[in-house]
């Protein structure tokens, strides 16, 4: 029986990787199960936080000896870029609505001054402040139908994306686990 062996009850010492995932609160379960395919257990010593705006983080660590690492760590980096593309696809959702009714408020604005403007102006321009207060109105009361309507269509153009990036962990979460029993 070696030091290691009789100082720890009988077991040998084991050397651990560490590592540290932040996740949202709704990925986080599926982060778990999908790091575990790939060795990583949760660190006991180390609780999982909850930070404000739905983050957590928790510690994982995997035995420094096990079999195939190499291929284990190319399919957990192939799961991690599948996981950016996927939350670079849900945030295209909103990115480009935001983006139009932003455009479309920054129009209403612009032509609300032109209308001010045209109301103050010595003597005032009554028929242009009228003609460019309609459309500025119109310019404020869009945006939000305007970012519904987008978020809406581009929820339905990336759903299938979505999809076929998850389908993917799951094959890649399959090779690792394959791998992990062999």
């Amino acid at each position: 029986m070696t030091y290691n062996e009789v100082t720890r009850g009988g077991r040998g010492y084991t050397g651990y990787d560490y590592k540290t995932v932040t996740t949202n609160a709704d990925k986080a379960s599926m982060c778990l199960d999908a790091y575990e395919t790939f060795g990583w257990i949760p660190d006991d010593a180390m609780p999982v936080r909850q930070q404000l705006g739905g983050i957590v983080i928790f510690k994982l660590k995997r035995d420094r000896k096990i079999l195939n690492k190499a291929e284990l760590t190319r399919l957990q980096q192939h799961f991690e870029a599948c996981m950016d593309e996927i939350a670079t696809l849900e945030n295209s959702k909103t990115r480009i609505a935001t983006l139009h009714s932003l455009v479309v408020g920054f129009i209403g604005t612009a032509f609300l001054a032109g209308s001010v403007f045209a109301v103050t102006n010595e003597p005032p321009l009554v028929l242009l402040c009228a003609l460019l207060g309609i459309p500025g109105l119109a310019g404020w009361a869009l945006p939000y139908p305007i970012f519904k309507r987008t978020a809406q269509k581009r929820a339905v153009e990336v759903a299938p994306l979505i999809e076929q990036k998850y389908d993917e962990i799951h094959e890649i979460c399959e090779k690792g686990n394959a791998l992990l029993h062999k």
